[in-house]
């Protein structure tokens, strides 16, 4: 699992007093950093690898400004040019936000999608979800 601390900004707390409901794609994107590393070392956009096709966020408790909040990522499902994160998001030890989301490595130039090159493969291999981590999680 890669972890990602965020500290909420003023900017993104919304008029009743919690972060918007906007600003958690963005704070689930930050967590995915180690990710486009690890596609894109060099942070070219014209050579970019990741592509996301799909996201689903499930909100289950308010967040708020003035504490941080933390991201959790792990691979749900590998495929062979794609793959499936599940996140959560934490605020005091609470589960605030889930989020899926499927990703292509895909060559822009080209227009299609490629396979995960094995270094990769083995790299994010790491970090799958176990199944006592989804069955406590899924619960909640």
């Amino acid at each position: 699992m890669y972890k990602t601390i965020i500290t909420p900004r003023v900017s993104e707390t919304d008029a009743v007093g919690h972060i918007n409901n906007t600003t958690l794609p963005v704070w689930f994107e930050a967590g995915r950093n180690p990710l486009f590393e690890l596609f894109t070392p060099d942070h070219d956009f014209a050579n970019w690898k990741m592509v996301i096709v799909k996201t689903t966020l499930e909100f289950t408790k308010q967040v708020y400004f003035g504490k941080d909040a933390e991201v959790h990522t792990w691979i749900e499902r590998l495929g062979n040019s794609s793959l499936e994160l599940y996140e959560e998001l934490y605020q005091e030890g609470r589960l605030c936000a889930k989020n899926r989301a499927v990703y292509v490595n895909f060559n822009i130039e080209k227009q299609h999608s490629e396979p995960i090159p094995d270094e990769i493969r083995a790299e994010l291999n790491k970090h799958l979800r176990d199944i006592d981590e989804k069955q406590l999680t899924d619960s909640e």
